[in-house]
């Protein structure tokens, strides 16, 4: 026999699912069809809802489409991504870290920071594209071998007018993960959510955090402008402008940036 609790806890996390994959398209026939939102230049729009895929983003490749006067190539290259799958499986050598990596978390007691791993399952490592300068997932963020800084400055226009002015700063490179980048809700009821092993950087992904409880989770949103410094030795500034889309879809990333900065 279910106790009254457990039947409210499976109730409210039924619900909180369904408001939580809401941002994948499922209730989206319940809304007006939304604006489209069209970037300005130095801005890019991304549909990061997706929970497995990653999106990159080539600030070189913008600026030259920028250059050059190609409006039309610029715009495609500012609001769409081709998503790179996050690998189920195993096809050849294994590298000895990448996979998928089963936790439990504390949903109804302590939240996020009490979490146990469970398992591990071996598969191939993220596919990327030859040139790349940060890349997307949801509320996680990557680097190309670079390193991040956050500024107190929430404007554009309120930079130093060179990336000299944080020469001296340091620089927070990408680290090992093994249970942030979540890409499967099949198990959430049960409080398990299985999670990509690989490197984010940790600052930069700070400008979309996730909180539970409550459920659904709440986001918070840093909008700090951050310093990237890529492997080149050159600059770029990245704000997230906002997480949520013209219909209320969130993960759904509107970003600022300069480049070369």
């Amino acid at each position: 026999m279910y106790t009254y609790f457990t039947i409210r806890k499976i109730f409210l996390a039924t619900i909180g699912l369904l408001a939580f994959t809401s941002c994948n398209g499922i209730l989206e026939d319940i809304y007006d069809e939304p604006q489209e939102v069209v970037p300005v230049e130095g801005q890019l729009i991304i549909d990061a809802t997706d929970w497995e895929n990653w999106y990159y983003i080539d600030l070189p490749k913008l600026h030259e489409l920028s250059e050059s006067g190609d409006k039309e190539g610029l715009m495609i290259a500012q609001t769409t991504h081709t998503p790179y799958p996050i690998p189920m499986t195993l096809t050849g050598a294994h590298d000895g870290k990448s996979g998928q990596y089963l936790y439990w978390f504390d949903v109804w007691g302590e939240g996020l920071k009490n979490n146990k791993f469970q398992e591990f399952t071996p598969c191939d490592a993220q596919p990327e594209p030859e040139s790349w300068s940060f890349a997307v997932h949801r509320n996680n963020v990557r680097t190309n071998g670079g390193g991040v800084y956050e500024t107190e400055y929430t404007s554009m226009s309120e930079l130093p007018e060179s990336s000299s002015a944080f020469e001296k700063a340091r620089f927070t490179e990408d680290e090992w993960s093994e249970n942030e980048v979540w890409d499967s809700q099949e198990k959430m009821l049960l409080s398990l959510v299985p999670s990509q092993g690989i490197e984010i950087n940790k600052v930069l992904s700070s400008w979309l955090a996730m909180s539970i409880p409550p459920v659904p989770p709440a986001f918070h949103h840093n909008s700090h402008i951050f310093i990237l410094r890529m492997r080149d030795g050159t600059y770029a500034a990245l704000q997230l402008a906002d997480y949520i889309s013209s219909e209320g879809t969130k993960c759904w990333l509107t970003i600022n940036y300069k480049y070369p900065y």
